[in-house]
């Protein structure tokens, strides 16, 4: 280790936070913060409190401010999450360039604190879904895209001026198979405890983690680069981290693509239209044939859900639907089947009981491995661990 660190990994509460800073020792803190709005989540004050040189962000998308089916006014959270970074004076904004939302907190304070974007500069990850306008977040006019990686996410400009930063730290080269992606990461920025700039170039080995972990990976290696003052040991311990991946470190439910006999099947969660979409896209790589889609419904109150998720199947371009409940009410599954029935007439509809979940989990299963399809995905909403993984353990063997 370069630093002794300490870190509320396994929580992203306030809470966590203090508890870390005040039982642990360390050179320096890496906590992840979880923020839905600005009243619970006092980003502002945190700010304050903590007095961070570096703020990360990653992406931000109206998805992720539905909770429990509840859904946060999307301009009252994107103003949460820049408030952890508003009052910055010194140090670091880490920001993702391919999302013009998050590009855009970090370039509004480019005169306080250095910015360094991160993201993708290859041909070979692209959006298929029909495009949504996606509003410039400095004039609040329809961005142009030249190109879309995932979803919202890709290179933009608008006619106010405003346009996609340069990376800093960029994915130059990717190469995928079903057991393994190939990885070509540059990077050029400035490093804080040896005030100067340095560069590096890895080229990685990386199990098939999905698309946002690509990301994940970039805003990784930024911030390690950024803040480590053994700039000597940048490549080797990023080819010591990432090259000993394997699956184990990915959060149960997550997606993944298996081979199963001759067949190739995608399963995981996929509980808001962006996650089903990185999904789809993920599986999308793969296909070479007829494919069937296992879908699992969103419940009661979470129709936009539902529509969200009607637009990647129908991307998906399936030669059948199955539809099962992936929460609790049978009957709202049922009229999201019906819904999915106009348009795939012979659709089928399982209604697997949530208080019987074993037998939702050993269905779902059965299905997968029974389609006479050789290409299937299995996708939607559904417990991360109480019935993805399950059905993950059923069909993958660690």
């Amino acid at each position: 280790n370069d630093l002794e660190i300490r870190s509320s990994f396994e929580s992203n509460t306030i809470n966590a936070i203090a508890a870390a800073l005040i039982q642990q020792k360390g050179d320096i803190g890496v906590f992840e913060y979880g923020i839905r709005n600005i009243k619970y989540g006092i980003p502002d004050t945190v700010q304050r409190v903590v007095d961070p040189v570096g703020v990360v962000y990653t992406t931000i998308s109206p998805e992720h401010a539905q909770v429990a089916g509840v859904k946060n006014p999307f301009k009252d959270y994107y103003k949460a999450k820049e408030l952890l970074s508003q009052n910055m004076d010194k140090g670091f904004i880490i920001t993702n360039t391919d999302d013009p939302r998050t590009a855009f907190l970090g370039y509004k304070k480019r005169n306080d604190v250095k910015v360094h974007y991160y993201g993708l500069e290859v041909d070979d990850i692209h959006d298929f879904f029909d495009a949504d306008i996606i509003e410039c977040p400095s004039c609040g006019k329809e961005l142009n895209y030249e190109k879309r990686f995932l979803n919202h996410r890709g290179v933009y400009s608008c006619e106010c001026g405003f346009k996609r930063p340069e990376p800093n730290v960029k994915l130059t080269n990717i190469e995928f198979t079903n057991e393994k992606w190939m990885m070509t990461i540059e990077g050029n920025l400035f490093n804080y405890p040896n005030n100067h700039d340095i560069s590096f170039k890895v080229d990685l080995t990386v199990p098939p983690f999905g698309f946002h972990n690509i990301y994940n990976t970039l805003a990784s290696i930024t911030t390690y680069a950024t803040f480590t003052p053994k700039i000597e040991n940048i490549e080797t311990t990023i080819h010591k981290v990432f090259d000993n991946l394997d699956m184990s470190f990915i959060p149960p439910g997550r997606f993944e693509v298996v081979n199963h006999g001759n067949k190739l099947i995608g399963l995981g969660q996929g509980d808001n239209g962006d996650a089903a979409k990185i999904n789809a896209l993920f599986m999308n790589q793969f296909i070479d044939g007829p494919l069937e889609f296992i879908y699992t419904t969103p419940d009661v109150d979470e129709e936009e859900i539902f529509e969200d998720h009607f637009k990647v199947i129908k991307a998906m371009n399936p030669a059948h639907v199955i539809v099962v409940p992936g929460r609790e009410s049978i009957e709202k599954a049922e009229e999201y089947y019906k819904i999915i029935k106009e348009e795939y007439p012979d659709a089928e509809f399982y209604p697997l009981s949530y208080e019987e979940m074993t037998k939702r989990i050993n269905k779902l299963y059965e299905l997968a491995i029974e389609s006479e399809y050789d290409y299937v995905i299995m996708t939607g909403c559904g417990e991360e661990q109480a019935m993805w993984e399950s059905i993950k353990q059923k069909l993958i063997k660690r």
